[in-house]
């Protein structure tokens, strides 16, 4: 006890002297916004569609395309880094809190123009190319669920943050990265060229998804910071919270299902490891989960030696699995042939 109670003292002592040694007046520090026609004239600059930013836009827009088609995730990220098109979003945001009319349409047309040229560019790029099958970069996105909406509000916020001081302007690219503009803009023209539904408009409303997120939660922040008022921005403040709140209905229900095939593959890995023979001790390297309506679809890519798995033993797989998960289910077993040679040395 006595042990104790000297350490207790001894800390209290330790953070007294630290806390002393790094008190004084550090108000110089401290740093207020920039004025409303600095930060006026910065974003009208980001806001005005201009060959440095369509330049700057096509080219992003192939970086990502081709990044995505090979599946590259160093590609996708310089893509983001490149891309202008956080500039006008901002702009819109800030627009919306000083209900500057002439700044909203001015930035909307940049963005729109710059959508469009992005999906274009993606179009040309996929159908020259003429890729079919896609990969993990391009499935990433086309299921946009309720936490790639809190990423968007969240740099949204930092977003206009940055904008609106000089000394954490260098974030920006930062932003620009963790909200992902031009890839899902890039997986929707693919969809487009090689005519799928499902990616088009999964990409589309991921892109949708992070667009309403960063305008609301800037105009928030600029709000904050007294740009603007809440008079002026109410009308645009309440059109984001009904299109949030519309988005959200089918991200919360991508989520949960997202949720609920994550726990179901779970728990396929785990009664195949731990309750059949068939696969215990085979090398499992995939587990892909689909619903179809009241059943699963499951797919299964095993790396194991010609002839070591039996279509009747995946067919009592198939039903150990139906009565343990009480779900009916199709099992698609892929069985990668695994072959050894041995090339002796013949000097021995």
């Amino acid at each position: 006890m006595w042990l104790i109670n000297q350490i207790s003292s001894w800390g209290k002592k330790w953070l007294t002297n630290l806390k002393e040694s790094n008190s004084g007046e550090w108000h110089w520090l401290q740093e207020k916004p920039i004025p409303v026609a600095a930060l006026n004239r910065s974003l009208w600059r980001v806001a005005v569609s201009s060959q440095n930013f369509y330049i700057l836009l096509f080219l992003s827009g192939i970086i990502s395309t081709l990044g995505l088609l090979a599946n590259s995730a160093a590609t996708i990220i310089g893509a983001m880094i490149v891309a202008p098109l956080m500039g006008p979003i901002i702009a819109i945001a800030y627009s919306m809190a000083v209900g500057n009319q002439r700044l909203l349409k001015r930035s909307s047309f940049t963005l729109i123009t710059g959508i469009i040229l992005t999906v274009v560019t993606a179009i040309v790029i996929a159908r020259m190319v003429g890729i079919k099958t896609f990969g993990t970069e391009i499935w990433g996105r086309v299921t946009p669920t309720l936490l790639d909406l809190a990423v968007a509000l969240a740099a949204g916020a930092s977003g206009a943050y940055a904008k609106s001081r000089r000394s954490v302007a260098d974030a920006l690219p930062g932003v620009a990265i963790a909200v992902a503009l031009v890839p899902p803009l890039s997986v929707t023209g693919i969809g487009i060229a090689i005519g799928s539904q499902s990616v088009t408009t999964g990409a589309a409303l991921l892109f949708l998804t992070n667009l309403i997120g960063i305008i609301f939660s800037g105009a928030l922040v600029f709000l904050a910071q007294n740009y603007g008022s809440v008079e002026r921005a109410r009308q645009g403040l309440i059109l984001s919270i009904a299109a949030i709140i519309i988005l959200g209905l089918p991200l919360g229900f991508s989520l949960e299902n997202l949720l609920l095939k994550e726990r179901t593959r779970r728990s396929i890995e785990y009664l195949l490891y731990r309750r059949t023979l068939t696969f215990s001790s085979q090398d499992i390297r995939s587990i892909q989960v689909e619903r179809q309506e009241d059943f699963l679809i499951v797919e299964l890519e095993v790396a194991a030696p010609v002839g070591s798995i039996s279509e009747t033993q995946v067919n009592l797989v198939r039903d150990f699995l139906e009565e343990s998960l009480k779900q009916p289910l199709t099992l698609n077993v892929r069985v990668i042939p695994i072959q050894e040679f041995t090339a002796p040395n013949l000097g021995s």
